[in-house]
């Protein structure tokens, strides 16, 4: 993982109060029986969620003299439009500050031949490091996601989101990275869609899920879990199109390679889980452990995340799951008064902000 600026705990803002390798086509093993979590123990861990949420977003003040955009954008993918950023102009929300038009450094975007191109900055601090992250993340971000007609402002220029996707799909090559474009597509497009992309060749979204599904996952962007979460987005979204049709049964083509892909790795996370309940620091490669608490923290928070997209309801309450949000809260506790690296605190919250969703109820704004 990048080392980024890290996110600090605002002075005006006091501490939170906070309670405190499987082969592939080989058969998962079981899980152990064990007995359901009591409904008390249920809304100690919630609350506690809520606790630790509300700490990342609001005692994490970024600061746009500070922080850059790929600060940021990981905090919206977190919090929406909820989170907070300080601006000479005074404290606002960062989201609508930045599509309307707000300068920070890394913000780079440009009207392009298709839409609008948001340049790539590899190895920055600051800006965009993968293609299509951008759109990624505002399509994946808080609870939602944004809809794709959601207004952008660029150079002066009036578009929207969907803008940014026509530009991606144009982009589309074989062998380039699409992690961040699937989550875009997976979200703004049906899964039956097709197009053709910039040098005349013709993509659909299952044909961007299959080539994603054959990359590599050792070795990549944070242990492979972001490209993990794109497959599992893109299919739960061909799932639910399947499902809303009246069609069930086995996918097929490159939705199956997907959905094994997915499977595969969620199984290698369950059996590579620590006792504690976290996830190996050497996310689906092998165990493994550290002190640093920040190591923890980050492949607890990124694999969780994968987790939440991949597992339907009656997995994500297995115990070994909520097992992984117990850790993966108590660390952020742990962390609460310590400068914290963005991309590990932001995906852990946005990891535990959707399962909250799914197993708690939706919070009170």
């Amino acid at each position: 993982m990048r080392h980024r600026h890290p996110v600090r705990r605002h002075p005006a803002w006091p501490a939170a109060a906070l309670v405190v390798v499987v082969a592939i086509g080989s058969r998962p093993a079981p899980c152990p029986a064990e007995a359901p979590e009591p409904a008390a123990d249920r809304a100690a861990l919630c609350a506690r969620i809520d606790g630790a949420l509300a700490h990342a977003r609001d005692a994490r003040l970024l600061d746009a003299s500070v922080n850059g955009a790929w600060q940021v954008v990981h905090g919206i993918l977190a919090f929406g439009d909820g989170l907070p950023l300080a601006t000479r102009d005074g404290r606002v929300q960062a989201l609508p500050w930045l599509l309307e038009g707000g300068t920070i450094a890394g913000w780079r975007l440009r009207p392009g031949a298709e839409g609008v191109t948001a340049i790539v900055e590899e190895g920055s601090t600051t800006g965009q490091g993968h293609p299509d992250q951008w759109a990624g993340y505002l399509s994946q971000c808080g609870r939602g996601g944004l809809p794709v007609d959601t207004p952008l402002a660029v150079g002066g220029g009036a578009f929207t989101l969907r803008d940014l996707l026509a530009q991606a799909q144009a982009d589309v090559r074989p062998g380039r990275e699409a992690t961040w474009t699937l989550m875009a597509l997976s979200r703004w497009l049906p899964p039956d869609a097709t197009w053709t992309a910039s040098d005349g060749r013709q993509w659909s979204v299952e044909d961007v899920a299959r080539m994603e599904a054959r990359a590599p996952i050792r070795g990549e962007a944070c242990g492979g879990a972001h490209r993990l979460y794109a497959l599992a987005v893109a299919v739960a979204a061909k799932r639910a199109a399947t499902a809303a049709e009246g069609r069930g049964g086995a996918l097929a083509g490159g939705w199956a390679e997907a959905e094994a892909r997915v499977a595969e790795h969620v199984e290698l996370a369950r059996r590579l889980q620590s006792p504690d309940g976290g996830f190996s620091i050497h996310f689906f490669e092998r165990p493994g452990t550290s002190a640093d608490l920040f190591a923890r923290l980050g492949a607890t928070g990124h694999v969780f995340e994968f987790l939440v997209a991949a597992l339907d309801d009656e997995r994500l309450a297995e115990p070994w799951v909520t097992r992984a949000a117990e850790r993966l809260v108590t660390l952020m506790e742990r962390a609460a008064d310590v400068d914290v690296e963005c991309g590990a605190l932001y995906h852990a919250a946005h990891g535990l902000l959707l399962y909250r969703e799914r197993v708690c109820g939706a919070a009170a704004e």
